[in-house]
């Protein structure tokens, strides 16, 4: 048996649009979010509020200690990441090297190797999940998921391969910041 609703509203299909006209649009907007482009759809989620920030400035401090940024490599927060040909991203947090950055400065794009996103009570768990995938197809070698509110880090080497992190355990940047390192208790401390 089938049942008509009438006046049920239709969700209606995101307009696509091509990246050039993303940037042309999306790129230098400051209106507090974050805009991203996947395959002509543009996802929109709110820019690093400031607990989101303290939780950079930890992981700046425990990265400054590291080999690579000794060498001249740089911890960032949302920058341009280009996934594919479709796909631009603004990672929460991003390590980039110094043999990276100078061809960012050329203007090649570059894949972090490690990247972070700090995960809200407002992200979508299928639309996060579908990004980790992304990020592994595209060469990072290290995700983490940071969740403020239970204290927690989901450290992937892998689509597959997780670490969960809590309390005095280790959250490791290996293999992609080899040295890189900070417990979930350091990572979360409130002073």
């Amino acid at each position: 048996m089938s049942v008509l609703i009438e006046n049920m509203p239709v969700a209606k299909k995101p307009r696509s649009i091509s990246l050039q006209t993303f940037l042309q649009r999306y790129s230098n907007i400051e209106d507090g979010y974050k805009y991203e482009y996947n395959q002509g759809i543009i996802e929109k989620t709110k820019t690093m509020d400031q607990i989101q920030t303290t939780l950079y400035a930890i992981l700046l401090r425990a990265y400054i200690t590291t080999k690579s940024f000794q060498e001249g490599g740089t911890m960032t927060s949302e920058t341009n990441m280009s996934t594919t040909d479709v796909q631009l991203r603004k990672p929460d947090i991003a390590i980039y090297s110094a043999d990276q950055l100078k061809r960012m400065k050329n203007g090649q794009n570059q894949i972090a190797e490690w990247v972070a996103e700090v995960i809200s009570d407002t992200d979508n768990i299928n639309r996060v999940n579908k990004k980790l995938e992304e990020y592994f197809n595209a060469g990072v070698k290290v995700v983490w998921h940071i969740f403020p509110n239970i204290e927690t880090v989901y450290v992937y080497t892998a689509i597959d391969i997780v670490t969960i992190c809590k309390g005095e355990k280790i959250c490791s940047g290996a293999p992609a910041v080899a040295d890189f390192e900070i417990s979930a208790t350091n990572l979360f401390a409130k002073n």
